[in-house]
């Protein structure tokens, strides 16, 4: 796939210490000035951790920032880099840099949307706090493929999609570094896109430091955070921190979420420079999860909401959706599965560390980084228009009316949906709605109430999607570094080797269908069968459930070994001159086993009401077992000249692959991916600017989607791409008191083929990719107060149009959005945040209905998709201790 990707933006290039530097904000950056200095290095070691050590700061939020005095792109960098001595200035990487102070002036409501913070990384972060998707470089949305996230420079999980499950950001981080193709590929599995690393504060050696945030929203969050460090002794010190919340959520909910993330480290520093630290996080918390909604399209195209459902607040979950049991397959161990809303996504993680990082002579260090992950997740998410589509989103009238009615669609054991209610119900004059919680009827003959339902009249059908994985992810990163001069020449060596080992096991069986209305905290309706004098006959659901199984058995383990081999080698050559390249050579083998479908439904428990008495695709507790194995080279190399000291130029080409494992689909081979990239670095006191143009090429990429035609059966898609882009980031600081950060991004994304394991008409060559964008854009104006008061700042974010589909059948418009923010230091040591998102309260689109296929549309002048949220604040306090 290939991109072009244009960004301005005042912050990378002036070393990302802030995008925007003022005192208010400064109280909250945890930086060290010395680290801006290409002096500070780290002893010889790997690459993030080693620099780490010696560059990261190790002490809670309230240091000062450097100086905007220009000389910020000496930052060193650590993420994507080796050496320890390069910055960004003299890179050869796309490379992005944010500090705390950055993080807090984004306010971001999800990890995902930390990731704006990366130019050419589009954010769909219209989930919630978890479970975004992502993309970059014009690679296909609606995903997280060939992006990793790192915490202190290992992987969170090795498969780097989901990672956001198991890590949330919080007051321990320090500082954000991304990278974007290059070296990413080669120094991080599955990051050929890109790297995003979330540094950590380290221990605080010198004296006991401490820190504590309340946080607030106007949609009902709240959360505190801590933070304290301490030495033990001389050279060992240890720090904790995390936080506890609960979340309401941005959209209309009943419930709370409760949960904590905790860390803790142990580290011990020797007199070399060298460092052994012990580390332990734990995660339990459960989240909010909002998938797509019902929109209205007008004759001129303007997509608004339907009566009783804000699409900016609107949120169909409720309680209604408190709980119900499922009927599942006998050999799941469970003939009913529950399915409970108030659960939301529970996260469940144990996360434990080793790192050590040790120079054995002036020259030559080694380093090991072990990581081992034991996270479970159960997922209770709630799909409006899945499976159906927008042909289930109809009148309620329609609903009762066996002629018209979408239920047609539902066959009972071979039997049209309402031939088998008129012979199970003898003596049938009409059907109605039961309220399953009220027991309130509607009857067919009552139209003006059905009219009226909620404003609008409207049914429709949701899939309850309840998924349990659980992952034990044990990585490990080993090797030795050699630095050795000679002359002009210097040149850093870095020989390494990683192995992974990934365990899982996924349950998405009993997922089901229900009728409920299309409004905010929405009811669900039994269809029930009436007599001539109104009575109940009997249900034609079970507590709104129309039949079950719709997305398959949903039942596999997999496993996979990965082991890598790489090396990565940063030359310089006189003062000006900077070559670097590397490769990686992994091996992985699959292993995947597949639970097989009985060749005859299960009955659902005996007494269980409705016309459908089987649990539909069945598990019958077999396994189809596969394997394979895949051997794939990621390499790069890439050159940075500095023409005088405040001109850079810069080139690179990277191949990379993304590792695709295994699913009820079988094993999947690596999808490559090519990238070029080249630009220009330019750098004054008050300004710094990178113009950087780039292609990415893909081919076979690999994703599963739902096929209308067939819900139960997964459908394999494989999409090749090309993209050209142009990216422009800039800092300008012409006052001491304002500055401004433009970040943006122009690209030109086409697919060149898209087939699927099963057939599904359409014409998609040329086309755009689906959820990806062609412009990015964002301005921050900043107003430092006087007297170190604080700073006023502003953002303008611009997304471009986007399609819905990959037949291109749905555009979903172009939006801005406005925010504001302002922090004020109270005292040194009391710092108040607050930030509004959303200011105009504007209408936003990331994406269509996916369940729907790749030739969406809209039908009787509605359609399904996700919105932005709308007007939201924020609103923190620090303190300092």
């Amino acid at each position: 796939m290939s991109k072009l990707t244009l960004t301005i933006r005042a912050t990378l290039l002036a070393g990302g210490a802030t995008l925007v530097c003022g005192p208010a904000l400064a109280q909250q950056a945890s930086s060290d000035p010395a680290a801006a200095t290409p002096a500070n290095t780290a002893p010889a070691n790997q690459t993030a951790e080693a620099a780490q050590n010696a560059a990261e700061p190790r002490t809670p939020p309230g240091a000062q920032p450097p100086a905007d005095d220009g000389a910020q792109m000496a930052d060193i960098i650590v993420t994507g880099n080796t050496s320890g001595k390069r910055t960004l200035f003299n890179s050869s990487s796309n490379v992005t840099l944010a500090s705390a102070a950055d993080i807090a002036r984004k306010a971001p409501r999800s990890v995902a949307e930390t990731l704006e913070l990366v130019p050419g990384v589009f954010v769909e972060g219209t989930a919630g706090p978890i479970s975004n998707n992502y993309s970059v470089r014009g690679l296909r949305g609606g995903s997280q493929a060939f992006i990793t996230l790192e915490e202190d420079g290992m992987p969170i999980l090795y498969g780097g999609g989901g990672a956001d499950f198991y890590f949330q950001q919080d007051i321990t981080t320090a500082r954000l570094e991304a990278v974007e193709g290059g070296t990413s590929g080669v120094l991080a599995p599955n990051g050929a896109g890109a790297t995003i690393n979330f540094i950590s504060l380290k221990p605080s050696y010198d004296k006991a430091v401490a820190s504590a945030r309340f946080t607030g929203a106007s949609y009902g969050d709240l959360r505190t955070d801590a933070y304290f460090s301490a030495p033990i002794a001389n050279n060992l010190a240890f720090s904790v921190g995390g936080y506890v919340q609960s979340q309401k959520g941005v959209r209309d909910t009943p419930f709370s979420f409760e949960g904590y993330n905790v860390k803790a480290m142990l580290e011990k520093r020797f007199d070399d420079g060298g460092t052994i630290r012990l580390t332990y996080k734990r995660i339990d918390q459960h989240n909010p999860y909002y998938a797509d909604m019902p929109f209205k399209v007008s004759s001129n195209g303007d997509i608004s909401s339907i009566p009783g459902l804000d699409l900016k607040t609107g949120d169909v979950g409720g309680r209604y959706f408190t709980n119900f049991n499922v009927p599942d397959s006998p050999a799941t161990g469970n003939s009913l599965r529950s399915f409970r809303s108030t659960t939301g996504v529970r996260v469940k993680a144990d996360t434990y560390r080793i790192d050590i990082d040790k120079p054995v002579s002036d020259h030559v260090s080694v380093f090991a980084h072990v990581r081992y992950l034991d996270g479970y997740y159960d997922f209770n998410g709630i799909f409006p228009g899945s499976g159906a589509g927008t042909a289930g989103l109809t009148s309620a009238q329609d609903y009762l009316n066996p002629a018209v009615s979408p239920l047609n669609s539902v066959s009972v054991g071979g039997v049209p949906y309402f031939t088998a209610a008129a012979a199970a119900f003898p003596g049938t004059a009409q059907y109605g709605l039961r309220d399953i919680q009220t027991g309130a009827v509607i009857p067919a003959s009552n139209t003006a109430a059905l009219a009226a339902l909620n404003g609008n009249g409207l049914l429709q059908q949701t899939v309850l999607n309840h998924q349990t994985l659980s992952t034990k992810d044990f990585g490990s990163n080993f090797g030795v570094k050699w630095d050795a001069s000679s002359g002009a020449i210097d040149n850093s060596l870095t020989i390494g080797a990683m192995f992974y080992n990934v365990r899982r096991k996924n349950d998405q069986s009993a997922v089901a269908t229900v009728i409920n209305d299309v409004t905010s905290n929405s009811h669900v309706y039994d269809l029930v069968a009436l007599g001539a004098g109104g009575n109940v006959l009997g249900s034609l659901t079970n507590s709104g459930m129309v039949n079950y199984g719709n997305w398959g058995q949903g039942i596999f383990q997999d496993q996979v070994n990965s082991i890598n081999g790489y090396f990565n080698d940063e030359l310089k050559i006189g003062d000006k001159l900077h070559i670097d390249f590397g490769a990686r050579f992994e091996h992985q083998h699959v292993g995947v086993a597949i639970g097989t479908e009985a060749q005859t439904p299960a009955p659902v428990p005996p007494g269980t009401p409705g016309l459908v008495q089987n649990v539909g695709s069945t598990f019958s507790g077999q396994y189809t077992r596969t394997s394979a194995s895949f051997d794939k080279a990621a390499y790069t190399g890439g050159i940075n000249y500095e023409l005088t000291d405040h001109v850079s130029l810069y080139a690179r080409g990277a191949y990379g692959f993304q590792t695709n494992g295994g699913d009820t689909g079988g094993t999947h081979k690596p999808t490559g991916l090519t990238l070029y990239e080249g630009g220009v670095r330019l750098r004054w006191p008050g300004f710094n600017a990178s113009v950087i143009g780039f292609r990415t090429e893909i081919n076979d990429l690999s994703y599963q989607i739902i096929n209308p035609d067939n819900p139960s059966v997964q459908t394999n898609a494989l999409a090749d791409s090309r993209t050209n882009g142009v990216q422009v980031d800039a800092d300008i600081h012409p006052i001491s008191f304002f500055s401004l950060g433009v970040s943006g991004v122009y690209q030109d994304p086409k697919l060149t083929n898209l087939t699927f394991s099963a057939p599904i008409a359409g014409n998609y060559n040329g086309n755009t990719p689906e959820r990806t964008p062609k412009k990015l854009l964002t301005v921050t104006p900043s107003f430092v107060l006087p007297g170190g008061l604080g700073e006023i700042y502003g953002r303008w974010k611009y997304i471009g149009k986007i399609f819905a589909d990959a037949g291109n059948g749905v555009s979903l418009p172009d939006y801005s959005v406005f925010s504001v923010g302002a922090s004020v230091n109270v005292t040194e040591r009391f710092n108040i945040n607050v930030s509004v998102d959303n200011l105009t309260d504007t209408k936003g689109f990331t994406e269509g209905n996916p369940r729907q296929g790749q030739t969406q549309t809209i039908v009787n002048g509605y359609f399904y998709g996700r919105a932005i949220y709308g007007r939201n604040a924020i609103v923190s306090a620090t303190i300092k201790l």
